[in-house]
């Protein structure tokens, strides 16, 4: 059977846009008007034959492909897949020292066709780190800077750091705490006697040096002074006494550098030593006077009014009024 007729044009002239070229212009082709082709002259058949596969009609395009148009029909612009290179753009043999030999693919991250964004996780913790190695830096620094003033005792001049000289704890310790202060202390037999007073050692019990006392304040006039040395300040100081009775009470006058004390020495019979029994009657008793500071003198004397029969052993200060 005889193939049909298709026409004056072969199927490699069957280009409906064929005006549009120099070459197709050269062989007269012309825009479409009444019944002639789309592009080439002579009458257009519909039923060249054509190899299978070669024309496709009604079919959508697979992805990545460019739409065929049906026959007759002119193509219509289709949007450009994703990763196809643009119909005007110009192939790359085109461009100067030819196309690329290879070719690197762009990579993309997932997700509605977006590529991933900056690693910012990554970039966080660089910041951290260099922050970290900054501030190590600087505490290493202020700790090396303290080291170096201690060793060379403070600042450059060699003084302690704070500008202060430092104290010891036993500079400061002695600085809060009173020195304790010895006050004077005596036997009787070394103070000054008058009016008839005198030493003796018939008694036993006295405690002074030797058992020397002081015997004959028996009488008005009696007398004996003490001078005391080294008084830290004025003030009030118990003046204490060990003195001796025959088994009754006695009592004698105070007088401190000239002046009379309000209050005589009382010295009563606190042993309980029966009357005449002088060695069974020692014992002691204390008054307050007020001392100045430095060297003072205190005097025991027997005055009008006073019972004055008594042995006296030893006298003592101590710092303040208690008995």
């Amino acid at each position: 059977m005889a193939p049909a007729d298709n026409g004056a044009s072969t199927p490699e002239d069957d280009d409906p846009f064929g005006y549009l070229y120099a070459d197709g212009q050269a062989a007269g082709a012309t825009p479409p008007s009444g019944g002639g082709g789309y592009g080439y002259p002579g009458p257009r058949s519909y039923h060249q034959v054509r190899p299978v596969g070669e024309r496709q009609y009604g079919q959508q395009p697979q992805y990545g492909q460019q739409p065929t148009a049906a026959y007759g029909q002119a193509p219509q612009q289709q949007p450009q897949a994703y990763g196809q290179p643009n119909a005007h753009y110009s192939a790359p043999e085109t461009l100067p020292g030819g196309a690329p030999t290879t070719v690197t693919p762009t990579q993309h991250g997932g997700g509605g066709g977006r590529g991933r964004g900056p690693n910012t996780k990554g970039l966080l913790i660089g910041a951290l780190a260099v922050v970290a190695a900054v501030v190590i830096g600087i505490g290493v620094a202020v700790l090396g800077g303290d080291s170096d003033d201690d060793a060379k005792g403070g600042d450059a001049g060699g003084r302690p750091s704070g500008g202060s000289q430092s104290v010891q704890p036993s500079q400061t310790a002695s600085k809060r705490a009173d020195k304790p202060v010895d006050l004077p202390k005596t036997d009787a037999k070394a103070l000054k006697l008058e009016g008839g007073t005198a030493t003796a050692s018939d008694v036993q019990g006295a405690k002074a040096d030797g058992g020397t006392y002081v015997a004959g304040f028996n009488q008005v006039g009696a007398k004996l002074t003490w001078t005391v040395n080294g008084i830290p300040k004025d003030g009030a100081y118990s003046l204490r006494v060990n003195y001796g009775v025959p088994g009754k009470d006695a009592n004698a006058t105070i007088t401190v550098n000239g002046k009379a004390q309000t209050r005589p020495l009382n010295m009563k019979n606190f042993s309980g030593a029966k009357e005449g029994d002088w060695e069974k009657g020692w014992t002691n008793t204390w008054s307050v006077v007020q001392l100045s500071k430095g060297t003072n003198a205190i005097t025991i004397s027997c005055e009008q009014g006073n019972q004055c029969d008594a042995n006296f052993d030893q006298m003592w200060l101590v710092k303040g009024t208690n008995g």
